[in-house]
């Protein structure tokens, strides 16, 4: 059995053979056209840096394109980690003495209070109690048995002698009208 003849780097080349594929790939996973071309840039410069590293066990652009992989990962982490959050920088105050703009882990938090959130909280749930209060016995019944407290359809179908079909019938006719209650009864208050 022969062994397989290894693969070698050519760094001059890179650009005209590889550029394109590469631009392609990372546009499809990120989907903004400078940020493609800056990963693809920072692949390059990575693989420059790398070469020591190279085996030859894969072809130059599978070992590029390796290195982008990595490269758009590490992009996603950096946004939704906490350190891509703080250089996000945001405008909290529009003029005035404070105006300018803050890292987003710094910003002043909101002014609202824990009490406040408390009672509009209770007066939610009171008016989605209300609404849900309204409702036919049946569409109560088969609505609370399903998204409160999380029987199977199978079971609910089995107890009230329903299809599954039904069922799905009942809690859509029954969200429709909770929607219905709580826009009157809550967010027109």
């Amino acid at each position: 059995m022969s062994e397989q003849p290894k693969h070698t780097l050519n760094p001059n080349k890179w650009i005209n053979l590889h550029s394109d594929y590469m631009y392609n790939y990372a546009i499809t996973r990120v989907n903004k056209h400078e940020l493609a071309k800056d990963l693809v840039q920072e692949t390059f410069f990575s693989g420059l840096k790398a070469m020591k590293n190279f085996k030859g066990q894969a072809s130059e652009r599978t070992w590029l394109i390796s290195i982008l992989k990595r490269k758009i990962i590490d992009h996603y982490r950096k946004i939704n980690s906490k350190k891509g959050k703080a250089e996000v920088r945001m405008s909290f105050y529009e003029d005035g003495e404070n105006k300018g703009k803050w890292l987003e882990e710094r910003a002043p938090s909101s002014w609202s209070s824990e009490a406040d959130a408390t009672i509009e909280n209770t007066e939610l749930k009171n008016a989605i109690d209300l609404c849900v209060d309204k409702l036919p016995e049946k569409y109560r019944m088969v609505f609370l048995l399903k998204t409160v407290q999380n029987y199977e359809t199978e079971e609910i179908c089995n107890e009230l002698d329903i299809t599954s079909s039904n069922l799905w019938v009942i809690i859509h006719r029954a969200r429709l009208q909770l929607r219905a209650c709580l826009e009157g009864n809550w967010f027109n208050n």
